[in-house]
């Protein structure tokens, strides 16, 4: 299967396809990126070779406790490089309370907490580009 969209590729002059059937997505892309083949959980890429049947991770964006990105930007765990960060895995947090801050169009946007609990995950990576409805941390 990913030699046929390789090829198609080829054939076409595209550079990156991605099907998705039966919950398997794979995306093929030119250009030195690498090839997957994952089930549909956009944050979470795993690499399942073609024809192995697994169990698919659950999605974290469906997890009731996850914190989606409200916009798309650049994702900053603590207020200036060096510092400690907001919150960290096991931290417990207040409604209200900043998790993070996204940058976009160069305006800092602190993203609070929208529920009291605590963080069992955090799913991005300081200075790293996040985008709109993308899962940022999870909070029970």
């Amino acid at each position: 299967m990913i030699r046929e969209l390789s090829a198609l590729l080829e054939e076409t002059g595209l550079s990156e396809i991605e099907i998705e059937h039966s919950g398997l997505r794979v995306r093929v892309a030119r250009g030195g990126q690498m090839m997957t083949a994952s089930m549909a959980a956009p944050v979470a890429t795993a690499i399942a070779p073609i024809g192995i049947t697994s169990t698919a991770p659950p999605d974290p964006a469906k997890n009731p406790g996850a914190v989606a990105s409200p916009m798309v930007g650049t994702a900053y765990l603590s207020a200036e490089p060096g510092a400690r960060p907001f919150v960290e895995v096991g931290s417990k947090v207040r409604a209200g309370q900043t998790l993070l801050i996204i940058e976009a169009m160069k305006t800092m946007n602190q993203i609070p907490a929208p529920r009291a609990g605590t963080v069992v995950q955090i799913m991005i990576e300081d200075g790293k580009p996040v985008e709109f409805g993308e899962p940022l941390m999870i909070i029970e």
